[in-house]
C-alpha cells in the first residue's frame, strides 16, 4: 500500500469546511497524506494503550501508515492508560509488534526507530479531567505552537466511553484545529443502551467528531463491493430480485472464545458479528446507487436499506452453541467449559438468520446470514446465487440437481481474498457433458502488492476526515431496530441454543432454515475452496 497508490485509487471529494474548527482556521479535511498542511500538526492519542487491540492492531497500523509515507510530516502519537509506564517502556511494548512491508524491508529498523521517537506515554485515569489536562500540556509541548489537530482512539470498554469523551473534550481538545474521537464497537447491547451511549457522547462531541469504527468496512474486498457493482456494466443490471434469488453473508471462525469467554458471554455472536459486520456489508450490497461518492450520500443510501428491512422474527433465526469434541485424539473444550463462562449459559456462539429488504429492488429475496465460532473453517464471504435460466436447454445434463446449473458470484473477504463467478461450461470431448467452472480473480495471483490491514485504511480516513466507512448515529439506530426485538425475545424466553460439536459445520437447524426458503448454503461443498 504505497500511499501514492492508495491516493490514486480515491476519487477526489470536494473539501467541506469542518464545523469542528473555527472558520478562519483550516480543519485539514481533505488534506493529502504525506503533504502536510502548513503550520499544522496531528496528535494521535490511543486511549487504552496497554490493551491487546492497541498493541496488536492500532500501533502496527499507525506504523504501517508512517512506513508508507501516509502520515503528515508533523505528527505525535501518545499512549494513554491507567498502567504506570515510561516512554521507553511504551516504545519497547510497541516495537515487539511492528513489522515492515515486504517490498521495503531493507530500511525497516531505521523506520521503526524514527517512528518510536514520535511515540510517548501519559498515565492517567479515564474519568479524570486533571489527568487529561496533564496530557494536554504534553501534547502542546510537542505541537510547538502549530495549529493542532487531535485524534483520540478509544480502545477501552464501552462503559468508559462517555467518561473519556468528557475528559478529552473539556481538557484535551484542540482550540484551533479539529478534534475527532474514534469509538470501537460494541455500540451498546440493544436500541436503548445504544441510544444512551449516543446521547452521552453527544453531550460532549458533535456527530461530526464521532467516528464509529467497524473494521470490516475497511477490508479490501468489502470496499471493492461497490466498485465491482457500480463500475461493471455486466453486474449492475443483474443486481435485483429479477435475477438474484438469494444472497448469503457468511462468517466462520475455526476457534472458540479461548480467553474471551467472559466478555463474549455478555454479547453473543448476534451482537458481536451479525448486527454490525454482516449487516453493514448487507447495507452496502443492497443500497441504491448514491448521488456521489461523498460520505453522506453513501450513508444516506445505507440507512434507507436498513429502514426498509423487516424486524427479525424468531422463526427466521437458528441459534447454536459449540460443545466439546474429541477429534484425532485431541480434546476441544465446549463453550461452557471456559471457566469465565457460567455453566448454564444460553449465549449463542452460532446464529443463522433470514432477513428481507422490503423495497422494489429486493422484495422477496432472502438475505441469509450465518456466523459462528469453533466451526470447521475460517471464512468470511458474500455469495450471490442467481436464478435458474428460463427454459434451460441443458438442464438434463445436470441431472436432477438444478442448483448446479445456476450461476454464483462469490466475494471472499478472508482468507485468500478473491472474487470468482461460477459459470456452466462444456467439458472438452466428443460427448455433451457440462461442468461448473470458476472465472477467478485471486488477489494473491493478480496483485503482488500486500493488502493493507483494515485499520490502516480506517485510521487514514479518520485523519483525512473521510467518513464514508464510519457509522452514523441514525444508521446505528436503524441497525439495532432490526435486531433488538429478537434479542429480547431470545433472552426473555430463555431459548436454548442447539448444540454442535467443536470443529463441525454448525447446527443442523441452519440447513432447515435455508431449505425453508429453497436455498442451499454455498459454503458447504468440500471442494469449494480447492476449486476457487
Amino acid at each position: 500500500m504505497a500511499c501514492a497508490v492508495l491516493e490514486a485509487k480515491r476519487v477526489p471529494i470536494p473539501s467541506i469546511p469542518s464545523i469542528e474548527a473555527p472558520k478562519e482556521v483550516s480543519s485539514g479535511d481533505g488534506a493529502i497524506p504525506g503533504v502536510p498542511e502548513q503550520g499544522s500538526t496531528v496528535s494521535i492519542t490511543v486511549v487504552g494503550a496497554s490493551g491487546d487491540l492497541a498493541k496488536k492492531k492500532i500501533f502496527p497500523a499507525l506504523f504501517a501508515l508512517f512506513y508508507e509515507g501516509c502520515l503528515p510530516q508533523h505528527f505525535t502519537i501518545f499512549g494513554y492508560a491507567r498502567s504506570k509506564m515510561s516512554d521507553a517502556e511504551l516504545r519497547a511494548m510497541i516495537s515487539a509488534t511492528l513489522t515492515c512491508r515486504i517490498d521495503k524491508r531493507e530500511n525497516c529498523s531505521e523506520k521503526i526507530s524514527q517512528f518510536l521517537k514520535r511515540c510517548f506515554y501519559q498515565s492517567g485515569q479515564y474519568n479524570s479531567e486533571d489527568n487529561f489536562s496533564e496530557l494536554d500540556k504534553k501534547l502542546k509541548d510537542h505541537e510547538g505552537g502549530k495549529v493542532a489537530n487531535r485524534m483520540f482512539y478509544l480502545s477501552v470498554p464501552p462503559n468508559v466511553f462517555i467518561d473519556v469523551a468528557r475528559c478529552a473534550s473539556r481538557s484535551a481538545s484542540s482550540s484551533k484545529g479539529w478534534t475527532r474521537v474514534i469509538v470501537e464497537k460494541p455500540f451498546g447491547r440493544d436500541s436503548e443502551s445504544s441510544g444512551e451511549l449516543t446521547s452521552g457522547l453527544k453531550e460532549f462531541l458533535t456527530e461530526e467528531q464521532i467516528y464509529r469504527i467497524d473494521h470490516y468496512l475497511g477490508k479490501e474486498l468489502v470496499e471493492n463491493l461497490s466498485i465491482l457493482r457500480f463500475s461493471n456494466l455486466v453486474f449492475e443490471p443483474l443486481w435485483s430480485r429479477q435475477y438474484i434469488r438469494n444472497v448469503q453473508l457468511i462468517f466462520s471462525e475455526d476457534f472458540g472464545t479461548e480467553g474471551r469467554g467472559g466478555y463474549f458471554d455478555n454479547y453473543g455472536i448476534i451482537r458481536d458479528i451479525m448486527q454490525n459486520h454482516l449487516l453493514q456489508i448487507l447495507a452496502l450490497f443492497a443500497m441504491e446507487p448514491p448521488v456521489s461518492l461523498d460520505a453522506e450520500d453513501i450513508r444516506n443510501e445505507k440507512v434507507k436499506v436498513l429502514r426498509s428491512m423487516r424486524k427479525l422474527q424468531l422463526e427466521d433465526v437458528v441459534v447454536g452453541q459449540y460443545k466439546s469434541h474429541i477429534k484425532g485424539g485431541v480434546h476441544y473444550p465446549g463453550y461452557t467449559d471456559d471457566k469465565t463462562v457460567p455453566n448454564n449459559s444460553l449465549t449463542p456462539t452460532f446464529a443463522a438468520a433470514a432477513l428481507f429488504v422490503d423495497n422494489a429492488r429486493w422484495d422477496g429475496v432472502p438475505f441469509l446470514m450465518k456466523a459462528g465460532k469453533a466451526l470447521h473453517n475460517k471464512l468470511a464471504e458474500i455469495r450471490v446465487q442467481f436464478r435458474h435460466v428460463p427454459g434451460n436447454l441443458y438442464k438434463r445434463s445436470f441431472g436432477m440437481d438444478l442448483d448446479q446449473a445456476t450461476n454464483e458470484l462469490v466475494i471472499r473477504v478472508q482468507p485468500d481474498e478473491a472474487v470468482y463467478l461460477k459459470i456452466n461450461n462444456k467439458v472438452p470431448g466428443l460427448g455433451m457433458r457440462l461442468d461448473r467452472s470458476n472465472l477467478n480473480l485471486l488477489y494473491s495471483d493478480r496483485y503482488s502488492r500486500e493488502i493493507p490491514d483494515a485499520y490502516e485504511r480506517l485510521l487514514l480516513d479518520a485523519i483525512e476526515g473521510e467518513r464514508r466507512l464510519f457509522i452514523r448515529s441514525d444508521e446505528l439506530d436503524a441497525a439495532w431496530a432490526i435486531f433488538t426485538p429478537l434479542l429480547k425475545e431470545l433472552e426473555e424466553r430463555k431459548i436454548s441454543p442447539e448444540l454442535y460439536p467443536y470443529g463441525s459445520r454448525g447446527p443442523v437447524g441452519a440447513h432447515y432454515l435455508a431449505a425453508k426458503y429453497n436455498v442451499r448454503w454455498g459454503d458447504m461443498s468440500s471442494s469449494e475452496h480447492s476449486k476457487s
